[in-house]
């Protein structure tokens, strides 16, 4: 869906701008995180951006409370009926965003503590690119460039390919990080302007990958195909939960596929651990983290198990498999 602003200027929906990232493609780089997903992985430390729209986080521990400030009340069109919550103290509480919300972000703007933090923001190609353009010396130099991720880029196709082209026009690298579950029409515009495409592969059972992610992975591994097909630079990741995907059957039928389904055809298959992160995002929504009650390995354990997972997938499967996403890519030219 393209949105526009209200002069009719195409715009998307962008919720974080991260500059000087190094693990999400090769070299330094600008990160534009894209709001609205389709899946719904357990393991999300992103929820800021699974909803297609802005989302109002609340954030307590900064709240001034209602009597020494109360002017996100007062900013608030609903006023007395505002749907912010506060306790007994008079202090902003964290709850799930409620439907009397108009989206007009005034309580956002006037709170000077910062316990209200709006996510998701409005903006156009001209505004990215001039932050973009900001650090070109900096991707000159590393072989860096501007990532697109999210949330799911391809939701905001039409937008993506806009930012995409003007990155080409102006000779920086572009990636884009995706679940690849979308239309593969949708995928292939945004491709047009791609010099990387990022990948995950989270499960090879359907089943399971529909319980732990809530869709199925058919749709995933076509568009993988395909991606490989259009002669695409590809790089896979799988995000290693142990107890969920980071069995050995799993790890060798994901090897299996992209061996066999897509000819070895990749840069590097990086088994990324499991980290417990986002908890404060899910807080300030009024979201319960889905992980909550998962214990992970101890850092030796889960270290050891990706190492022996990536010299498998090495020695008896012929891949370029590394642990962790901190390796130097080598896309070429």
């Amino acid at each position: 869906m393209l949105h526009t602003t209200p002069s009719g200027e195409p715009c998307g929906l962008v919720s974080n701008i991260q500059k000087y990232t190094i693990h999400d493609g090769p070299g330094i780089r600008t990160e534009v995180f894209f709001t609205g997903c389709p899946l719904r992985c357990l393991w999300c430390s992103n929820p800021e951006t699974i909803a297609p729209y802005r989302r109002l986080g609340v954030y307590p521990d900064k709240c001034i409370s209602l009597e020494k400030c109360g002017y996100c009340l007062s900013a608030c069109p609903h006023g007395e009926n505002s749907p912010l919550e506060f306790d007994g103290g008079g202090v902003l509480k964290a709850a799930p965003p409620s439907e009397r919300c108009a989206g007009c972000t005034r309580c956002a703007d006037e709170c000077p503590s910062r316990a209200l933090k709006l996510w998701g923001e409005q903006t156009t190609v001209p505004e990215l690119m001039k932050i973009i353009a900001e650090d070109r010396n900096f991707y000159r130099r590393t072989g860096g460039g501007v990532t697109l991720s999210g949330g799911e880029v391809t939701l905001q196709w039409e937008f993506a390919s806009m930012l995409l082209e003007a990155c080409h026009k102006a000779s920086i690298n572009t990636c884009v990080e995706s679940a690849l579950h979308c239309a593969p029409e949708h995928m292939e515009a945004v491709y047009e302007h791609t010099d990387l495409v990022i990948a995950d592969i989270k499960h090879m059972d359907t089943k399971k990958h529909r319980e732990y992610t809530g869709a199925g992975n058919e749709r995933i591994l076509e568009n993988l195909r395909r991606t490989v097909q259009l002669g695409m630079k590809l790089v896979i990741r799988t995000p290693v939960v142990f107890g969920f995907n980071g069995d050995d059957e799993n790890i060798r039928r994901t090897a299996e596929f992209i061996r066999d389904e897509l000819g070895g055809r990749i840069i590097q298959y990086q088994l990324l651990p499991y980290r417990k992160m986002g908890t404060e995002k899910y807080d300030s929504l009024g979201i319960p983290y889905p992980m909550g009650d998962y214990s992970p390995p101890e850092r030796a354990d889960w270290e050891a198990r990706l190492l022996r997972l990536q010299d498998m997938l090495s020695d008896e499967y012929g891949l370029p498999a590394v642990a962790g996403s901190s390796k130097k890519l080598d896309i070429g030219g």
